[in-house]
């Protein structure tokens, strides 16, 4: 049996989630299973300052927060239980699972140089899951554009006149900002659309990023499967079919889940995607497919473990906790 661990947990204020569909609550359940110990805290309760060294010492920069120690339970409305407040070191801490939601923004990336400064991918130190930095470097709809044989066409760009250009050849497509979640903002455009110039006003008015367009994909009727990888193989699926009038298949906008399998193709494309992931440090990773077709990586804060696990009867944050374990060395 692995030795206990000391995990603090990043993410958004407990009292809000789904503990019926989080896998920040699954994965906490397990690590408490397991005699971990577990503290909570939100990116705001991050500081970053320099440490008390003694004189003549090199001066290096620590990270602290804010946090509480938190036991949880399978129990609706009564979920977590909190213990007082302290200033922990982030550096001390065995695993930091950076688990906050996007938007991808300023924010999130602060939180990443931040956490840079105590991760240790060799293990010998603080592992934080998922590596901030490739996290940093890899958000999920530009990650996905270094697979382009295993995608739909696409496009990101600022240009209205290429996005233009997109709908003249493809006539069917999908419009959706470049680091949103949970299928918000996201639209289908038919060919005969009139709405797409003034949408792409209002959301060039807005915001300074660019758009992800892809073509439309008819098989996304039948589902959009979400494949959980765990430190690059593939453990297991679950397929998400979009409700009556909806061109998205989130879980958050009315996806109806169903049991899947992994198809050859899905396992070429995980294949094809494995090794990176595992030499980038991304421990917990879930992508996207419609289809034949790769649409998206998801490695800041997957989703899908409990929804796989109600019909594969497969214990994902298990197998994601043996592979955190195998990892850390320090006695």
């Amino acid at each position: 049996m692995a030795r206990a661990l000391n995990v603090a947990v990043q993410m958004d204020p407990i009292e809000t989630i789904n503990i019926d569909g989080d896998s920040t609550f699954a994965l906490m359940l397990a690590a408490q299973a397991r005699g971990h110990t577990l503290w909570h805290y939100e990116v705001r309760h991050m500081s970053l300052r320099e440490g008390v060294v003694k004189p003549g010492a090199k001066r290096e920069e620590r990270l602290f927060a804010r946090a509480r120690p938190v036991t949880v339970q399978r129990v609706r409305n009564a979920h977590y239980s909190f213990g007082e407040a302290r200033i922990i070191d982030l550096g001390t801490m065995d695993v930091v699972l950076m688990r906050q939601d996007p938007p991808f923004d300023m924010a999130y990336i602060t939180a990443t140089h931040m956490l840079d400064h105590i991760h240790r991918a060799d293990g010998t130190g603080t592992l934080v899951v998922n590596n901030p930095t490739s996290v940093r470097n890899a958000p999920e709809k530009l990650l996905v554009t270094h697979f382009p044989e295993l995608m739909p066409p696409t496009l990101v760009t600022w240009d209205v006149d290429a996005i233009n250009g997109f709908r003249a050849t493809h006539k069917d497509i999908i419009v959706k900002p470049l680091f949103g979640n949970g299928g918000a903002g996201v639209f289908r455009i038919r060919h005969d659309d009139e709405n797409l110039a003034a949408l792409l006003e209002m959301h060039f008015a807005r915001s300074r990023e660019p758009l992800m367009i892809q073509r439309y994909e008819p098989a996304v009727r039948k589902g959009d499967k979400r494949i959980i990888l765990i430190d690059g193989v593939p453990a297991g699926a679950i397929n998400r079919v979009p409700a009556a009038g909806e061109a998205r298949s989130n879980m958050h906008v009315g996806g109806r889940p169903e049991q899947s399998v992994l198809t050859p193709r899905d396992q070429e494309i995980c294949a094809r995607i494995g090794p990176l992931l595992r030499e980038q440090g991304m421990i917990f990773v879930g992508i996207d497919v419609i289809g034949d077709w790769l649409t998206e990586i998801n490695v800041t804060s997957p989703t899908g473990l409990q929804e796989i696990g109600r019909f594969d009867g497969t214990d994902l944050a298990g197998m994601i906790w043996d592979s955190i374990e195998a990892k850390l060395t320090r006695p």
